[in-house]
């Protein structure tokens, strides 16, 4: 069997859960189950903190999780990014009193909190600043006020938290993090029917089907305005001057879309989702 790890807790777990359980598979029922086997999918799942889905998949003991990209390069371990989910985005940035930083180099020398040490260390060392690195497992952004730190490195979504701190963003990201399906050093039976069922699960969040009629003079001119993923579907309908379209559209441009079409001269638009996907 396939040896999965998944998010056990956290903003990593409940979307997790759902992508695999749009992708065929079946999760856990129970919340405090840790262990959960799929024969008929011939996988089996393992419910573990984020921080250590990198550790168990980077040592062989699993063959691939689902974590996040922070906690995979802060981790150290054997483990290696497949594909991006596109979920959980974050941004990872420096933060510190109003005023007091403007670079990365100004760092120097100073007391830096964060909850990722490996991932912070290794990029002040590749740009050759020094800090005092202070680990903190939560509550990052308390640290300055708290007098233990004087400036802080933390995930990032919107900044509401840290403004509420009195604290400022400065200089470049460290990175920029997401969910990600990442596996061990060698690939397991079974992976290739998850990676591409996963991928399947991401195209139909992201994509939706449109249908709709057009005279057959305007085709190129609607083909320019959505292109689909390869090309338009067209089919003739009774009336030879008209044709039917179907297209794949990206979901956040539905309506910008539509307008066009219909300003075009497409009528009859018909929206549809995407339930599953192989591409």
């Amino acid at each position: 069997m396939l040896r999965i790890a998944v998010p056990n807790k956290g903003a990593l777990s409940e979307i997790a859960a759902e992508y695999l359980k749009e992708a065929g598979y079946n999760g856990r029922r129970d919340p405090k189950e840790l262990i959960v086997a799929d024969p008929k999918n011939g996988v089996e799942f393992f419910y573990l903190r984020p921080r250590d889905i990198a550790t168990y998949v980077g040592s062989g003991a699993l063959d691939v999780g689902i974590t996040g990209r922070d906690l995979l390069i802060d981790s150290g371990s054997n483990a290696h990014e497949v594909a991006p989910l596109g979920f959980a985005v974050s941004t990872f940035r420096f933060a510190g009193p109003a005023g007091q930083f403007g670079s990365v180099e100004e760092l120097a020398g100073k007391r830096l909190a964060t909850s990722y040490t490996g991932l912070v260390g290794d990029f002040l060392a590749g740009r050759g600043v020094q800090v005092e690195l202070v680990k903190l497992d939560g509550a990052v952004e308390s640290a300055i006020r708290l007098g233990v730190a004087d400036a802080i490195a933390d995930v990032v979504e919107t900044g509401s938290t840290l403004r509420k701190q009195g604290l400022e963003i400065f200089g470049e990201p460290l990175l920029r993090s997401e969910a990600v399906l990442i596996a061990g050093p060698s690939e397991a039976e079974g992976f290739d029917t998850l990676y591409r069922r996963l991928q399947g699960v991401m195209v139909a969040r992201q994509y939706v089907l449109m249908d709709y009629d057009l005279p057959a003079e305007l085709l190129e001119q609607a083909t320019a305005i959505a292109g689909g993923m390869e090309s338009p579907t067209v089919s003739p309908l009774r009336d030879p001057a008209w044709v039917a379209v179907r297209v794949m559209i990206p979901r956040d441009r539905i309506n910008d879309i539509m307008d066009s079409l219909y300003t075009l001269g497409a009528r009859a638009i018909l929206v549809t989702p995407i339930h599953a996907a192989r591409l």
